[in-house]
């Protein structure tokens, strides 16, 4: 019997060539945008969950009240991991880590590398494989490193990297201890190398560690059967505790499981709700939709040819088989296609996996040595063959013998009702696609075109390092001199980010809560605003060079005087929370640090005081970029011989903000048209079949008289229909969804009207397109061929 069925089935693919390609062609792409889009979501929800004590790993988070907010950061003070482990049972180990950039020696090689401070036992809480080395004891020695197989390869090539030594920042040497394997796509963690904790002291950057910092990042491991959330109210206020001022603190902490980290980082009133996993969810919506619509496709197809099968299931009836035998046929057929689509789907998907990697940022590959992986696409199969199928299997094999025989079963005119309810539910799913993702990159273009409030082109800077700032005011010179650059200054973090903040000033006419006011601050030397192209409003540019006193010159942004409520903000005194008197010398009109997306928050940019600072420069525009960049790299390896010339584009840097954002409007714009492009390609195969069905009323019209044009109107206006309909039901749907996305970012745009107008005659242009073709063949066709045979 299941040899007869698989001949049937095969013969019927063949007899019907046209009809089966379209389906298989619409199941294949079907299957592969979904496995692609399954296989990044599998990569999403994959993240940190590698470890061998994935479920007991924490990271801890500090929460704090900010200008009437709560803010959610993932830092706490370094002294928070050593009082863990001591002071709380529930602890197996707190380690922290701390990302920074080296330099690495080798011999004649010189790498700019970012890599990380560790405790000791950081690698056997988070048990990143070794190839070589011994985790527990690897970070042992104040003068180990232990570094990836990759940065292992770019230092000694092929040679034995174990014991060798490097040497960091020209100032100290580490021997190799540890080899790591690279380090794997789905980490929220990034490093090259790890040093020993205890360098930090070395170097004295702890020295001012106090339990109001917020610079390590904090991993808990908890003992098994412990509470994650009866342990959160016990550590809740150990800031408080330790801190002189604890009665006035509102810091508090609280862990996150390690594993929830990358699709959580979202926070609404001191709690992580959402983030990347809203992301996740709708990328699983649209895979199920793509699948979805390439499914009813094939029911409307199979549905439209049930009247050529209904005696073939009426003379099967007679002979004696039974409705579930029948079911199990149409079944199994549609499995068959499903089987056939998946293979071509695989074909697809490894075609297009590199450039779809690329476009997610992410290597994707199928891991065809999984078990899993096999059950999966049985499972996918049968599901889609299930799903695919089930409906004109139940409907064909009901049919009655009798009316089958005498030529009274229901034609395809009959499913009228199912089928368009199919094919608007399929032009429903594609509008909501397309007008999500006009409104997508909409908002993107509206963020983009935001007015950053200085000017990003020919703006460069490099993260000083090695001798650079003590030799800064000749390198400063000579980019002047050459004509390399036509402004220099120096700052505490780039343009495009901001490393600090302030609290507890004070001024004239201030009260207790304007202390706990929170600004975001910024730290330069002279010709900030001239190098930046930062708009001065009042008042003039800090410049330590010609004004000494300019180490406590304030510059403040348009929010910050909104914020303090300050008259004629030039010239005012201002205390800051060590006390210490500084004054404002002017006003800066309000520029974009942070997310473009949100509102300009209130910044303070002080006379630089602190070290490890960036220099920024603007390019002459006289001159080519790329000359401009020679004649600077020569000058920097002039004064900084070791360290290689590396820089960056403040446009460059600020375009990465929009990275997340860019991507998401990609895949949209990439499946939008994908869910398109099925639905047509289902559209068309039904056209062409009501063409064919309709050939001798068609042929009996022309003979009576009827236009070319009116055949095709009245054969195009039926799917037209349809499609309008969907537009009407997709867009409230639509303007919902988009709406509550949009209420994720302050700066955003509105959704207008003629967002939906677009999208509905998209949609309607690609129908009528997609079955005008039919339809004017049908009416271009002889009347005497379609009526020969009455």
């Amino acid at each position: 019997m299941i040899r007869n069925f698989l001949k049937v089935a095969i013969r019927n693919l063949w007899r019907n060539k046209n009809f089966s390609a379209i389906n298989i062609t619409g199941l294949a792409i079907g299957m592969a945008a979904a496995m692609l889009i399954l296989l990044w979501v599998q990569n999403e929800i994959s993240y940190d969950r590698f470890y061998e004590k994935t479920n007991r790993i924490h990271i801890v988070y500090s929460r704090d009240k900010n200008n009437g907010k709560i803010d959610v950061w993932n830092r706490t003070t370094a002294l928070l991991a050593p009082a863990l482990k001591k002071d709380y049972p529930e602890v197996e180990d707190a380690v922290r880590f701390r990302p920074v950039y080296f330099l690495m020696t080798f011999g004649e090689k010189h790498l700019n590398v970012q890599g990380s401070f560790a405790d000791s036992s950081f690698l056997s809480v988070l048990n990143f494989p070794f190839l070589k080395g011994n985790a527990k004891t690897a970070l042992n020695d104040n003068h180990n490193i232990v570094i990836t197989n990759k940065l292992a390869i770019r230092l000694f090539g092929k040679t034995e990297a174990m014991g060798k030594t490097v040497r960091i920042d020209s100032a100290d040497n580490f021997t190799v201890a540890g080899v790591l394997k690279d380090l794997p796509g789905n980490t929220e963690l990034e490093f090259e190398y790890l040093l020993p904790w205890t360098y930090i002291t070395k170097l004295g950057w702890d020295n001012n560690q106090t339990w109001s910092s917020s610079n390590a990042a904090t991993y808990v491991l908890l003992k098994k059967g412990i509470s994650r959330e009866a342990f959160d109210e016990k550590i809740k206020n150990i800031v408080r505790h330790h801190k002189k001022d604890g009665d006035g603190s509102t810091r508090e902490v609280f862990t996150q499981p390690l594993s929830m980290a990358h699709l959580y980082s979202k926070s609404e009133n001191g709690k992580l709700i959402g983030g990347r996993v809203e992301t996740v969810k709708l990328f699983i919506a649209i895979a199920l939709v793509i699948l979805a619509i390439a499914c009813i496709n094939f029911m409307n197809l199979s549905t439209a040819r049930s009247e050529k099968r209904a005696k073939e299931v009426g003379i099967r009836k007679v002979v004696g088989a039974r409705k579930n035998s029948l079911i199990m046929q149409f079944i199994g057929e549609s499995t068959i296609l499903a089987l056939i689509a998946f293979i071509i789907a695989i074909c697809l998907v490894q075609i297009s996996l590199g450039g779809f990697s690329e476009v997610v940022g992410v290597p994707l590959f199928i891991n065809f040595g999984n078990l899993y992986w096999w059950l999966f696409a049985l499972a996918f199969i049968l599901f889609t063959g299930l799903i695919a199928g089930s409906y004109p299997a139940f409907y064909i094999s009901s049919s009655r013998p009798a009316e089958v025989l005498k030529g009274t079963f229901k034609n395809a005119s009959a499913l009228i009702k199912p089928r368009k309810l199919l094919v608007v539910l399929q032009f429903t799913f594609a509008i909501i696609l397309i007008i999500c993702t006009i409104i997508v990159e909409r908002q993107l273009q509206f963020a983009r075109s935001r007015d950053t409030g200085y000017n990003k082109g020919n703006l460069v800077y490099i993260f000083s390092q090695g001798d650079v700032i003590k030799n800064y005011r000749l390198i400063k010179h000579d980019l002047l001199s050459t004509g390399a650059a036509v402004a220099v200054t120096k700052t505490f973090s780039p343009i495009t980010r901001v490393w600090g903040t302030a609290t507890g000033l004070s001024w004239q006419g201030s009260t207790e809560a304007d202390k706990k006011l929170n600004f975001l601050l910024f730290e330069a030397d002279d010709d900030f605003a001239k190098t930046t192209g930062a708009k001065l409003l009042q008042g003039r540019d800090i410049d330590i060079n010609s004004y000494p006193t300019d180490s406590t010159a304030l510059l403040f942004n348009e929010a910050a005087v909104k914020a303090m409520h300050l008259q004629d903000p030039v010239g005012k005194t201002i205390k800051n929370a060590n006390g210490v008197n500084c004054h404002i010398i002017g006003v800066l009109k309000d520029f974009i640090i942070e997310s473009p997306y949100d509102e300009v928050k209130p910044m303070i940019i002080q006379g630089l005081s602190t070290g490890y600072p960036v220099v920024h420069f603007r390019l002459n525009p006289a001159n080519s970029v790329g000359i401009d960049l020679a004649k600077a790299e020569k000058i920097f390896k002039q004064y900084n011989r070791q360290y290689p010339f590396e820089y960056v584009f403040a446009d460059e840097a600020f375009a990465r903000k929009f990275r997340e954002e860019q991507q998401d409007s990609t895949l949209s714009a990439l499946f939008a048209g994908l869910t398109v492009f099925i639905s047509c390609l289902g559209l068309f195969g039904l056209a062409t079949y009501m063409a064919e069905n309709r050939k001798k009323e068609i042929g009996i019209r022309k003979v009576l008289g009827a236009s070319t044009s009116s055949i095709t109107t009245l054969l195009s206006l039926d799917f037209i229909k349809l499609v309008l309909l969907a537009i009407i039901i997709a867009s409230p749907i639509a303007w919902w969804t988009m709406n509550t996305w949009l209420q994720g970012y302050t700066y955003r745009i509105q959704v207008e009207w003629w967002v939906f107008v677009m999208a509905g005659f998209v949609a309607v242009a690609i129908a009528l397109l997609t079955v005008s073709f039919q339809s004017v063949k049908a009416a271009l066709m002889n009347p005497v061929r379609s009526l020969r045979s009455e």
